[in-house]
């Protein structure tokens, strides 16, 4: 069995001093032991990805602020490591946007990546205008984008993370390859009518324990939704130790299985890459 993971963080340990709200999610929300935010060695990253049969792994990246970690792994294992990459200045696009598409061209990038309640004070659901540049650069593209959805774990206004934000995006913007990531807790059931409704959304379980997913959303894998769920971990705030290993014991069908872990990952993030 073998695993795409699309959501992971070599970058923490490039800060002296995290923000008091990366704190609070390390202390109160998941628990975490103070090396999570330590610095990150190549090689040790890369056996525990050998270890669970990670074949491959998505970083994150920040445009604002690049990660020196991540584009050195990228460098060094290019078959093993893409970015993702946030950091796009929504309020004055133009000139991050034509960096995005810089790094876009020079750089191995899977998906660009927007959190609605971690700017702007939280005041601007993803239905506002402010994303549409963004949103028509992405289709333009073809780069996949994620969007946070589901309550944050830090203490910031979680409204705008709501998936029903979503829908009038997916109206207005069908050519846009679209993911929910880090679950959608507590609007599960949303999140699975936009998947039934949408043909270009997928839902990401980053952050999230396999054993801690609801059941409406393993049923719904199991039957019409077996191509529109993706794995990943959010490591190392959930170790891929962790996470592989519950992911296998799910209630799932083999082949809905292999699809979770690394074939819908595959084909929404990689499958058209040598098209851009």
């Amino acid at each position: 069995m073998k695993a795409i993971d699309c959501l992971v963080n070599v970058h923490f340990g490039e800060t002296e001093q995290q923000p008091s709200w990366m704190v609070k999610v390390r202390d109160d929300y998941f628990k975490g032991p103070e090396s999570m935010f330590a610095p990150v060695d190549l090689s040790e990253l890369i056996d525990e990805m050998d270890e669970q049969g990670v074949a491959k792994a998505i970083l994150m990246d920040n445009l604002t602020k690049p990660s020196t970690t991540a584009r050195k792994f990228v460098e060094t294992k290019p078959e093993r490591f893409a970015l993702a990459m946030g950091g796009v200045n929504l309020l004055r696009p133009m000139p991050s946007l034509r960096e995005l598409t810089a790094v876009v061209t020079d750089l191995p990038v899977a998906y660009a990546v927007v959190g609605p309640s971690f700017w702007g004070d939280g005041q601007y659901p993803p239905s506002d205008a402010v994303y549409y540049p963004l949103y028509t650069k992405c289709a333009e593209l073809g780069l996949p984008l994620c969007v946070n959805t589901g309550m944050p774990g830090p203490p910031i206004p979680g409204e705008v993370q709501n998936p029903m934000y979503l829908d009038r995006v997916c109206v207005r913007f069908p050519e846009l390859k679209l993911c929910m990531i880090h679950g959608a807790d507590p609007w599960w059931d949303i999140a699975i009518r936009m998947l039934i409704k949408y043909r270009n959304l997928r839902l990401m379980t980053s952050a999230w324990s396999p054993k801690r997913l609801p059941e409406a959303l393993l049923h719904y894998m199991r039957t019409r939704g077996s191509d529109r769920v993706i794995y990943a971990s959010d490591w190392p705030v959930l170790k891929m130790r962790r996470v592989v290993p519950e992911a296998t014991a799910l209630d799932l069908p083999v082949e809905v299985l292999d699809n979770y872990l690394y074939n819908n990952a595959q084909e929404f993030f990689f499958g058209s890459q040598g098209e851009r």
